[in-house]
């Protein structure tokens, strides 16, 4: 049985809510550049019993179409942790892909050093380059509409036929922009590990953030994360959604979180 979790505060942060059963975990989900809440719709059948999916809404998409888009990334997540405090009644994930890998991991490092919060059960950093390694390929964030464009369809991150809706694809292409803007940016000098246990993904077949460029993520966790292959290229959890959740709830499962049911076990 399928239910919403009726005692969840409203925000518009997070869109989609949905749990298999009785909540005991929540997974915040970070959507990839321009990516809205809607990216975790195809999860819902998939999700272990005792989840509760809570897809973020981040400002400049999905029901959030008509506010300002954030083109750094410090007071995304500054406002990202004030609208989320109040959700951290459950013990909880922050699963972040491409993207959202970065904004997740941020995050946990202000829950870490403010206090006072909950902290993660557990960081899942998926489909991104680890923060200290340089950026392996042209920036994107500064080209034209239609290169742009051709490069979200080529790597899963767009449907054909919206090549050919150009004013429509230039408000989605806003979005894309700036999470890429904010993405390519980001460098690290070195690692900096988070206190809690860190979950590395990677696809298989990934173009975009090579397992290779993923890997390297194991300095950011005690004891050193292995890296978790799912089949699919980068756009894998939309792509392969039963895989996906199945590499995140093995991942916690080894990382010592209990009650996720068994991997066979999904809402009927």
């Amino acid at each position: 049985m399928s239910t919403l979790d009726p005692v969840a505060p409203a925000t518009p942060w997070i869109a989609g809510r949905h749990a298999a059963g009785r909540p005991r975990l929540r997974l915040f989900c970070l959507p990839p550049a321009g990516g809205g809440a809607a990216f975790f719709s195809p999860w819902r059948p998939h999700l272990p019993r005792g989840v509760e999916l809570a897809p973020v809404e981040l400002p400049g998409r999905g029901s959030r179409i008509d506010e300002p888009v954030p083109y750094t990334l410090e007071p995304l997540v500054d406002a990202l942790l004030e609208a989320v405090s109040d959700e951290l009644d459950l013990p909880y994930v922050l699963f972040g892909h491409s993207f959202g890998a970065v904004v997740a991991y941020e995050l946990t490092r202000r829950i870490e050093r403010r206090g006072g919060l909950p902290a993660p059960a557990a960081l899942v950093v998926s489909a991104h380059r680890a923060p200290h390694v340089p950026l392996g390929r042209e920036r994107l964030a500064g080209s034209d509409d239609r290169t742009l464009a051709a490069w979200l369809h080529r790597h899963g991150g767009l449907p054909g036929e919206l090549l050919e809706h150009p004013g429509f694809l230039s408000d989605l292409l806003r979005a894309v922009r700036a999470d890429l803007g904010i993405a390519e940016r980001y460098l690290l000098p070195g690692p900096v590990p988070v206190r809690c246990p860190l979950a590395v993904l990677a696809g298989a077949d990934d173009g975009v953030a090579a397992p290779a460029a993923v890997e390297p993520w194991a300095g950011y966790g005690a004891p050193p994360p292995r890296t978790r292959l799912v089949p699919g290229g980068h756009s894998y959890p939309r792509t392969h959604p039963e895989a996906t959740l199945t590499a995140v709830a093995g991942e916690l499962r080894r990382l010592g979180l209990q009650g996720l049911g068994t991997e066979g076990d999904r809402q009927g």
